[in-house]
């Protein structure tokens, strides 16, 4: 990313421990909260903030907790719990039972420090920075395979951590080398492999405060216009990080503490709520990119300040806790053009509902006609019976065929033989036509080899072949009718040399 920073000076601004550590997802919350007696000790609680109410229970041990030990709910419930013991730090998970609290021991890190990073976005990995000489050790409290691990060594002083992903892969760090603090990322699924994330410019102090993995805002703070300045940027965009001067306070410091989720791809009207302290008290605020000024809103009786989350519709969730009421979460209407235009739709559709009903007119059948009678059908005419068929004349033997040969030629006519009466004068009566004799063919062969003789060929393995294979009829053993003269055969013409058809 570029600078595109205006000139002027620049409010401070610091970072403040929540007093309310909430889940991943924003079901299950926890805190150090103190007894009333007089020794006010202090004991682990745990809100669930899930339900159709929010309620408390303690986790308290057999012994008072120290004010530093840190708390980190999972979404299944457990607290993970960090104390020191001597030089190292001990990792626990605390869970209800029954009227008691069960613990669960994890294991020890031995490290001078050891600073508990946000829930992973998965709800169910607890993480850990422990600094040493040049490196910062990565350590995974919870969610490996056998107790505290270290998964990487990174050089250099780390602090921060933000999640830029949902996957719980991608991690920024703030990293302080050679007297400069720049964000890098470590990819954790490659052993804590770091690149470049946010360097503003050569010379300047780069910190990354928060990041909305869905709609890609990123707020920092860097002293690259001179002093230390809010601004903002999108992850991945070719413009310049932005310095708004309404997030340079006058008076107090800003310090943001939640990032609307659910804005895909509109990192313009992506809110975030920001901690505003100054002498007069403390109260939240909301600002969007789109917007350009920071609006205050009234804090909730007993906020546990710095603490907070949003709703995908736009609703900021407070948690706070009184006397009267030690657990409960305040619901903030937002102000701004973007609730302003949820507000009216909301209002319309409520207008839309109890707008009255107009009565349903009846419905007037369509008139129907008179159904038509049916006429019977016309009486069915009795079948005739069917006569005897005439007896049928048998049918003598066939002669046997004669050898093809010379078609015998009429004799000529005889003289009347004596007591015969002689023939009318006329015309000679047609000859009774010849019986066509075929030879039976044994085999016939195939091409150029096949004899003269000729025949009609059935198709091997096929009794009854009523396709035409020749022009020449079949044998029969019954006198043949006349037939016409069959047209001559001529040899087919290659299809480049067939005559086109007269159309």
């Amino acid at each position: 990313m570029t600078i595109c920073a205006p000139e002027g000076a620049a409010a401070p601004d610091s970072t403040h421990r929540a007093a309310l550590t909430l889940a991943a997802d924003g079901s299950y919350a926890a805190r150090l909260a103190r007894h009333d007696d007089a020794a006010g000790s202090w004991f682990p609680e745990r809100w669930t903030l899930s339900g159709p109410e929010p309620y408390a229970v303690p986790l308290q041990g057999t012994q008072p907790e120290e004010p530093d030990s840190a708390l980190l709910p999972l979404t299944d419930g457990r607290v993970l719990i960090l104390r020191r013991v001597a030089d190292r730090f001990v990792a626990s998970l605390l869970y209800p039972a029954g009227p008691g609290t069960g613990e669960l021991l994890l294991g020890a890190v031995p490290a001078p420090e050891l600073a508990l990073l946000p829930p992973a976005p998965d709800g169910k990995r607890a993480y850990a920075l422990a600094p040493e000489a040049h490196h910062t050790a990565l350590w995974l409290l919870h969610g490996g395979a056998d107790g505290p691990e270290r998964i990487a060594r990174i050089t250099g002083r780390c602090t921060g951590g933000v999640w830029l992903d949902r996957g719980g892969r991608l991690l920024a760090l703030d990293r302080e080398r050679d007297g400069r603090t720049k964000t890098v990322v470590a990819d954790l699924e490659r052993g804590g492999e770091t690149g470049p994330l946010l360097q503003i410019t050569e010379e300047s102090n780069d910190r990354l405060l928060l990041a909305d993995p869905d709609s890609g805002l990123l707020l920092v703070r860097s002293d690259a216009p001179g002093h230390d300045r809010l601004g903002w940027g999108v992850w991945g965009s070719s413009r310049p990080v932005r310095f708004p001067e309404c997030l340079r306070p006058a008076e107090g410091t800003l310090a943001p503490f939640a990032m609307q989720p659910g804005q895909m791809l509109a990192p313009e009207s992506c809110a975030v709520a920001f901690r505003v302290e100054t002498a007069n008290g403390i109260w939240p605020a909301v600002w969007r990119p789109a917007e350009r000024q920071l609006r205050h809103i009234p804090a909730p009786e007993g906020w546990l300040a710095g603490s907070g989350l949003w709703t995908t519709a736009g609703a900021l969730l407070l948690p706070y806790a009184t006397g009267a009421e030690p657990c409960g979460v305040a619901r903030v209407a937002v102000p701004g053009a973007v609730a302003e235009s949820a507000r009216r739709v909301e209002a319309a559709r409520r207008v839309e509902a109890a707008r009255p009903v107009e009565a349903a007119r009846p419905v007037e059948p369509p008139p129907v006609e008179a159904a038509r009678p049916v006429e019977p059908p016309p009486p069915v005419e009795a079948a005739r019976p069917v006569g005897a068929m005439p007896p049928q004349r048998a049918v003598g033997p066939t002669p046997p065929p004669r050898p093809v040969g010379a078609m015998p030629m009429p004799r000529p006519a005889e003289p009347p033989r004596a007591g015969e009466a002689p023939r009318p004068a006329g015309p000679e009566p047609a000859p009774r036509p010849m019986p066509v004799p075929v030879r039976p063919v044994r085999e016939a062969a195939c091409g150029a080899a096949a004899g003269s003789g000729g025949g009609i060929v059935l198709d091997a393995g096929v009794a009854d072949n009523r396709s035409t294979a020749s022009a020449h009829p079949q044998a029969v053993s019954a006198e043949p009718r006349r037939l016409p003269a069959h047209p001559q055969i001529r040899r087919p013409v290659p299809l480049q040399q067939a005559p086109l058809a007269a159309r």
